[in-house]
């Protein structure tokens, strides 16, 4: 019975997130978009700092401070370009913060200030919505396409998860974080990736579609820069959702927050793009062949 009310939950919170997003994301013109993601990045702040041992008053300045953030950018027009510097320097940091993290475990993560894991918090939230309005302001099939990179490597790690989890590599992938992830599952997940890669941009040469998938776009760099950003892409999203894993479990809470019932909280939900959107953004900047 329990089990079915959280299932009713899941999906009218889905359905209803749907009919809100997609109008929004298929618009001709990007604002209502814009407009939308600013807001659900900043419940992710409001989140974060919950989870950082923040008051309530503390929380909701931090979900205003990320806004604001947002607006500048927009108000700045970097929603339509900034400096290649910006997205190599978000890359290098998400690779290298998240890897000691990964490292040092939850005993490492909890010997941080509260304010420094904040800030940190709020910044990676805000170099996130920068790169989804970014791909957005291209065009929808560029961004459709690194959400469905992160959507597919999800979905296929859960189902071969399931099937051959443990029964092929007798170790977890992050025991001590997230103890249901398996080498099986997160292997399957980058099969998954690349073989929505390849019907996305079989469908997008046969229909012409407008704008250029993030995969088209990764073939002007040859075809091993093509699956290394693939391969690159889905490992920092797993990472993502790994991290996450890792920052609840020092805040001792099973989701991020109940704002949406049956799926937790917004961090529950993006937190394998979090770090896919801004490394989407450097790899399109990578030089061309």
């Amino acid at each position: 019975m329990v089990i079915d009310l959280m299932l009713k939950q899941r999906i009218i919170t889905a359905l209803a997130l749907l009919a809100v997003l997609l109008p929004a994301l298929f618009a001709e013109s990007p604002q209502a978009f814009l407009i939308l993601s600013t807001l659900l990045i900043a419940a992710g702040a409001w989140e974060w700092a919950r989870m950082n041992g923040m008051h309530s008053v503390q929380s909701l300045f931090s979900g205003l401070i990320c806004a604001g953030m947002c607006a500048f950018a927009w108000w700045a027009g970097w929603t339509s370009r900034t400096e290649t510097w910006l997205w190599w320097l978000s890359g290098a940091a998400w690779v290298g913060l998240t890897a000691w993290m990964l490292l040092r475990g939850v005993q490492g993560w909890v010997l941080w200030r509260p304010n420094v894991r904040w800030a940190l918090g709020v910044l990676m939230l805000w170099l996130a919505w920068l790169a989804m309005a970014q791909a957005r302001t291209t065009s929808v099939q560029l961004l459709l396409s690194i959400f469905c990179v992160v959507w597919a490597a999800d979905v296929f790690a859960y189902f071969f998860g399931r099937a051959l989890g443990g029964k092929i590599i007798h170790q977890k992938l992050a025991p001590s974080v997230s103890p249901g992830k398996s080498w099986e599952g997160a292997l399957g997940g980058l099969l998954g990736v690349f073989l929505v890669a390849f019907v996305w941009m079989h469908l997008e040469q046969t229909y012409q579609w407008a704008g250029a998938s993030f995969f088209m776009e990764m073939t002007q760099h040859g075809f091993f820069l093509w699956a290394l950003s693939l391969i690159f892409l889905t490992t920092m999203s797993v990472v993502g959702d790994l991290v996450e894993s890792l920052v609840k479990r020092s805040a001792g809470v099973k989701d991020s927050s109940n704002l949406l019932p049956g799926h937790g909280g917004v961090l529950d939900r993006l937190d394998a793009l979090l770090p896919a959107l801004p490394i989407a953004m450097m790899l399109l900047h990578w030089p061309k062949v």
